[in-house]
């Protein structure tokens, strides 16, 4: 991967896709161009659709990065994101930038902003709604009957694990000292004492959860939110979700409401869950917030004064996925065994990281466990099979 800019404070790569069959090169030539057909396959788009989505197509693939169209609502926001990188290859400009102007060009090829029939339709809405209708939701929800059995501490780590596996979630609500499985071993960094004796000590507690994934991802968050409401771990809760459709899977308001209705049909623990969620977003115990900025292509050290205030008022922040991970340490090459605690000192409120590894980016690790990991010779970074729980106070 080559080196586009460098941070003198951080030192380190900024991460692009101009290294042909690394796993940036690989989301921008491969996953992308798939992801356009997917949406064709899904939704009936009209032939104006149609023809911007085959422009998207040829740019991203073949040209260089063309500005959004002066029509745009949001263009002047993007006109200082991206004065830099217009004119120039995809491949050759910050990862992080080029996943996101994507996004927000697929959304505008599809007119989901523009007045008319079209606006508003999110593009990846049926894949969302698919993953609540699998049959394995049921079966998740069902263990949450035996999880309710557990002694307390079991049940804090259980759905701790489960919001940090997101669709392996199922694996997570039957963890317990009786069940051993396979996450424990690939759980490579673990603050989570941290988290609950922090929590402990906080007087009235407001938990904040920036969410990554709607879905069967976005459930097991929901749950866990329920569940520091109900053991008194949180007075308050606060759900950030993204204000429009991004990066396919991502939460907003819509998916909340499904997921909190799903679990809501479910019979047993999980039906009684979902009726909490739903009296808690009535009487303003959870509230559910979205921002512009959580669909900006740029670090969360950037983020806005309105948004850091915001989250200054948090007892701490639950970071989910991969894609928040990146923006709270900025997708840049540093040496996999730098403290967390380094390149997110700038973050307003205490902070907890549940990610998944789906990217190049790693921090954090102990030398003996980066050791081991480079030594079995697989994709450990990008895989999706590692994770990590990661607490700054």
């Amino acid at each position: 991967m080559s080196d586009v800019t460098h941070s003198p404070a951080a030192g380190a790569p900024v991460i692009t896709s101009d290294e042909p069959g690394s796993f940036a090169w690989t989301v921008l030539a491969k996953r992308h161009p798939a992801l356009i057909q997917q949406v064709r396959d899904a939704v009936p788009y009209p032939p104006q659709q149609q023809r911007a989505l085959d422009a998207l197509l040829a740019e991203t693939a073949h040209g260089v990065i063309e500005p959004l169209p002066a029509e745009a609502h949001d263009r002047a926001r993007w006109v200082d994101w991206s004065a830099q990188y217009v004119g120039r290859s995809w491949f050759e400009v910050p990862f992080l930038w080029a996943e996101s102007y994507f996004y927000r060009k697929l959304l505008e090829a599809v007119r989901y902003f523009e007045p008319g029939p079209w606006q508003g339709i999110d593009p990846f809405a049926s894949f969302k709604r698919a993953e609540l209708r699998d049959a394995t939701v049921e079966e998740e929800l069902a263990a949450l009957d035996d999880l309710s059995k557990l002694p307390p501490e079991a049940q804090d780590q259980a759905l701790l694990t489960g919001a940090l596996w997101g669709n392996r979630a199922d694996l997570g609500f039957r963890i317990s000292s009786a069940d051993p499985t396979d996450l424990g071993r690939h759980l490579i960094a673990d603050d989570s004492d941290q988290l609950w004796s922090h929590l402990a000590d906080s007087p009235s507690p407001t938990v904040y959860l920036l969410a990554d994934n709607a879905g069967r991802e976005l459930i097991p968050d929901l749950i866990l939110i329920d569940h520091l409401l109900h053991t008194g771990r949180a007075d308050q809760a606060v759900l950030h979700v993204k204000p429009y459709p991004y990066y396919v899977s991502d939460a907003t308001t819509a998916d909340v409401i499904d997921c909190v209705r799903r679990i809501s049909e479910s019979p047993g623990q999980a039906g009684r869950i979902g009726a909490s969620l739903f009296d808690a977003l009535s009487n303003g115990r959870l509230s559910v917030r979205s921002h512009p900025f959580s669909c900006a292509p740029l670090p969360y050290a950037d983020m806005p004064d309105d948004l850091r205030t915001d989250l200054a008022r948090a007892t701490v922040t639950i970071s989910k996925g991969d894609l928040n991970y990146r923006r709270l340490v900025g997708d840049r090459l540093r040496p996999a065994t730098t403290p967390f605690a380094d390149p997110t000192s700038y973050f307003p409120s205490p902070l907890l990281a549940l990610r998944t590894l789906k990217s190049d980016i790693a921090i954090g690790l102990e030398p003996s466990t980066l050791a081991a990991l480079e030594a079995t010779g697989a994709p450990w970074r990008t895989s999706g099979t590692h994770a990590v729980i990661q607490f700054r106070p």
